[in-house]
């Protein structure tokens, strides 16, 4: 991606329904479910890159031993940095007690972060700073095993400011203003109430407190605690918890927003935010994952009853298109599959933009995740000249010499690479000049494989704000010498701000936003931004408000847009023209049929906080505010 998307967090759980001895006896370790975690919480990476964190809890251990451990880390290799510790300290009750190697009992008593369930996450922080109190798990703590609660998750929400308020009307003194801590606090309220309830009910039947311990862990109702807790939640979210004495679980937001996945078989049941990790990191078919539903969530109790159970009304499936284009990982076979339709749809626009002439035309993509849509268009390209030569060669009859024919059957769409990131290179130039000098040898370019008489088509994942591809990518392809630079977006035009996970948040960032600003200027229509201003404050109070700033993109065509967006990426020393070509909303949904979730392309938010805060990005705009819209 041109301009790096900010990502999405990742989460990964795994709960042993077996006796470590077991795992020991089958897989040669006890650690079997730390060596997955490390896996699960690696492969999904490419999710979250400024932390990540990793907590466990042990079962039915003797009052005084610690059974919740929770490392975190903002270290610049998070995930590495975490199991590190993990494995040291493990390496070190081993070296202090070697007479306890095979003794698996007194080593899930003693030694930390083994345990009997696991929640790992990975983190791109959208709320709040890099710093290690905002990296997940967070740790709600209490000395009743049951008001220990340990949360974790892939979310945003849009109302964070009224939850707040929700928990001081509770009678609860927030620490932070995040809305992890919000969230788990409005959870962790309501589990108090349950265990109290619960208490009261086995008190008045003479049962002690310690010999109601357990009855309370059998009979916590978590679907109820669950679903008063998220009475008013507006948000995108897969959210996983533990809770202190064992039960677990992953719940997802009514319309389908945030992915999550699971497994579960006689030894393990397996949460992941992606489903070619748990097929890749526990050896399983595609079909054996499955997708937690919407509005529903995964409920792990501590004797290993699994169950999906409804927490509140589901809304029309809107699950993020953008899992599809970029932040899954591309092995999965559905989204594979999808990229490559997304490049296949948008060829004919290429070829139309190439005037039909393949053979001078040298195709490629920037970056490597690009790759997959690259493949579906050149498949395209290559399935036009295979038309394109019948059709030469039913014309020609039998006239066709066979030096002819051979020239016309050998004709191939050009395929190079043109561009390779120098992963080494750091921007560590403070002043914008220098800084900008240097961000223009970002990529290292292929020379001697483009002619002067060529076009130059280049494949993104996205464009999001452009700089990148102004201040790097055109200069370095123009360098090449082409006649025509024409960068391909495999998705359509990001327009307005996402508000479930994506750290997309101020409009006035999004080129396609720039573009249309200077077309209504160009027009003489610029006053419609004032009238827009004026009713995105006046919805400010409305419960289920209308999206007012489509009215700003209204007047013009995509393709309008797309050529001044052209125009404003091309500085005066650019000698090539300049083309952008963007994917369209049909062809988008053409290709990932079953996650329809489009509001930053076509501003559909799914719930009313997202039209929310939407009108609230405008306003900041408007208003010259830097602040985030959520």
């Amino acid at each position: 991606m041109s301009d790096a998307l900010q990502h999405e967090c990742g989460i990964a759980l795994v709960r042993l329904l077996k006796p470590l001895q077991y795992y020991k006896d089958k897989y040669g370790t006890a650690f079997y479910g730390i060596n997955k975690m490390y896996l699960l919480m690696e492969k999904q990476h490419n999710r979250g890159q400024d932390g990540a964190g990793f907590a466990s809890i042990k079962f039915d251990v003797e009052p005084g031993a610690r059974y919740i451990s929770r490392v975190r880390s903002n270290d610049q290799q998070p995930i590495q940095d975490v199991f590190a510790k993990i494995n040291s300290r493990l390496n070190g009750v081993l070296q202090e007690y070697p007479e306890r190697a095979n003794d698996l009992d007194w080593q899930l008593s003693n030694m930390p972060y083994l345990g009997n369930i696991y929640l790992g996450h990975v983190r791109y922080g959208t709320f709040g700073k890099n710093s290690i109190e905002s990296v997940h798990p967070f740790l709600r703590q209490n000395n009743w095993k049951h008001k220990n609660l340990i949360v974790a998750g892939n979310f945003n929400m849009t109302n964070s400011g009224e939850l707040l308020k929700e928990l001081i009307e509770l009678g609860q003194h927030p620490k932070e203003y995040t809305d992890t801590v919000t969230v788990m606090e409005k959870i962790g309220h309501f589990l108090d109430d349950e265990v109290l309830d619960l208490y009261y009910k086995f008190k008045q039947k003479g049962i002690s407190k310690k010999q109601a311990s357990p009855l309370i862990a059998k009979e916590l109702n978590i679907q109820k605690i669950l679903t008063r807790a998220s009475k008013n939640w507006d948000g995108g979210y897969a959210m996983a918890g533990m809770i202190g004495h064992g039960d677990a679980f992953v719940l997802r937001d009514p319309a389908g927003i945030r992915p999550a996945y699971y497994y579960a078989d006689e030894e393990v049941v397996v949460v992941a935010s992606e489903r070619p990790v748990i097929q890749t990191v526990f050896n399983v078919d595609i079909d054996e994952v499955k997708e937690i539903e919407r509005a529903h969530a995964l409920i792990i109790k501590k004797d290993g009853e699994v169950s999906m159970q409804q927490i509140m009304e589901q809304l029309p499936k809107k699950s993020c298109s953008f899992e599809r284009i970029y932040f899954s990982r591309g092995s999965d076979a559905s989204i594979y599959q999808e990229r490559k339709m997304l490049g296949k749809y948008i060829f004919p626009k290429v070829l139309e933009s190439i005037d039909n002439d393949i053979s001078n035309s040298v195709f490629s993509y920037i970056p490597n995740t690009a790759e997959t849509s690259f493949y579906g268009m050149t498949e395209a390209a290559e399935e036009y000249l295979n038309e394109h030569k019948l059709q030469t060669i039913l014309k020609g009859n039998k006239n066709i010499s066979a030096q002819k024919l051979t020239e016309i059957l050998s004709e191939r769409p050009r395929i190079e690479k043109i561009a390779i990131k120098d992963a080494k290179l750091r921007t560590f130039i403070t002043d914008d000049n220098s800084r900008d000098d240097l961000v223009a040898h970002v990529y290292d370019v292929t020379y001697g494989v483009v002619k002067p008489t060529d076009n130059l088509v280049i494949i993104d994942d996205s464009i999001v704000r452009g700089t990148t591809l102004k201040k790097s990518i055109i200069k370095i392809l123009d360098r090449l010498n082409p006649k025509k630079i024409i960068v391909v977006s495999s998705a359509p035009q990001i327009r307005y701000p996402d508000c479930y996970g994506i750290d997309m948040a101020r409009i006035d960032e999004f080129i396609a936003f720039k573009a249309t600003l200077e077309l209504l200027k160009d027009a003489g229509k610029y006053h419609i931004v004032d009238e827009v201003y004026l009713k995105c404050k006046k919805s400010l109070d409305q419960d289920h408000p209308e999206n007012h700033v489509k009215e700003i993109y209204a007047p013009f065509t995509p393709e309008q847009i797309s050529d001044k967006i052209a125009e404003l990426l091309k500085t005066e020393n650019i000698k090539a023209e300049v083309k952008i070509i963007f994917q369209s909303i049909e062809n988008l949904h053409r290709a990932c049929p079953n996650d329809t979730g489009d509001w930053y392309f076509t501003g559909d938010f799914p719930t009313p906080g997202g039209m929310k805060v939407v009108n609230r990005a405008f306003m900041n705009f408007y208003e010259g505010k830097s602040e985030r819209a959520y």
